[in-house]
């Protein structure tokens, strides 16, 4: 008896205690986030320039946060201004774009009445040769894996920002050549389920030292990369990009310039 009444009392404490709990964040003021680029693609010459433009958004907000009210240009050393109009769904672009070699170009965003700026130049890069396809590769000894063939310039400092895609999954890396300098090296490509018939897209792009470190720090914050490196990280990383009429309150994201070499493959 004393035993049915101790389950009881303990049945009733645990259901008559429920209570909601609500937490209280320390949630900051939305911020821009801007990620902009101008790729010149090195096998047909074409060029194109794209803005993304979102908010940062409280941690339980699912709600949209496209930008698609800003003021988008990019002007030239020579005073030649490019506006970019909007698309929507916080895209903003323009193609083809007129980029060369040894002039700065100013990416300026214009949201809320501020001013965010950044200034690049076009970077050269090395073109993807080939492929290599191994069967017998990851940890289990039976997945397929890739190598995406390039070869270094000699005695010049290079960077490189890697990306491999397709259906099965995304890939993304980073290179400078302090230890490959004018050799030949490759990016690397390994996704669960990748099967013959799959095609996968490798893009090699050329970026200066600044973006080589923003998106090697990004891409350590980004285990997981199946959501790629532009989706909300575990902690702020700064950027190229300032707001020159309130400097306090900087964006996030970066604005850059490089060429692109560009290869398809389709797995054996």
């Amino acid at each position: 008896m004393k035993q049915l009444l101790f389950i009881l009392l303990v049945f009733f404490c645990l259901t008559a205690c429920e209570e909601v709990i609500e937490i209280d964040l320390n949630e900051s003021a939305p911020k821009l986030v801007i990620d902009a680029s101008v790729t010149k693609n090195i096998e047909t010459n074409d060029a194109v320039a794209r803005v993304r433009l979102t908010t940062t958004k409280p941690f339980f907000d699912n709600g949209p946060t496209d930008v698609n009210n800003a003021s988008v240009t990019i002007t030239d050393d020579n005073g030649v201004v490019y506006v970019l109009p909007g698309s929507g769904n916080g895209y903003y672009g323009i193609e083809p774009f007129n980029v060369e070699p040894g002039i700065a170009y100013t990416l300026e965003v214009i949201f809320n009445g501020e001013s965010y700026i950044a200034t690049e130049m076009l970077e050269p890069v090395a073109s993807l040769d080939f492929v290599e396809q191994r069967n017998d590769g990851g940890f289990s000894g039976e997945d397929i894996e890739l190598k995406a063939f390039f070869t270094d310039p000699l005695n010049t400092d290079n960077y490189y920002f890697f990306e491999g895609l397709s259906e099965r999954g995304d890939f993304y890396d980073t290179f400078n050549d302090e230890f490959f300098d004018g050799n030949t090296i490759f990016g690397y490509y390994l996704v669960e389920d990748l099967s013959a018939g799959d095609e996968v897209t490798f893009y090699l792009h050329g970026v200066d030292a600044s973006f080589y470190n923003f998106m090697f720090v990004l891409l350590q914050q980004s285990s997981d990369q199946s959501d790629g490196p532009f989706e909300t990280q575990a902690a702020t990383v700064r950027g190229n990009l300032v707001n020159t009429t309130q400097p306090d309150n900087f964006p996030l994201g970066y604005f850059r310039i490089s060429e692109v070499s560009t290869l398809t493959y389709t797995v054996q």
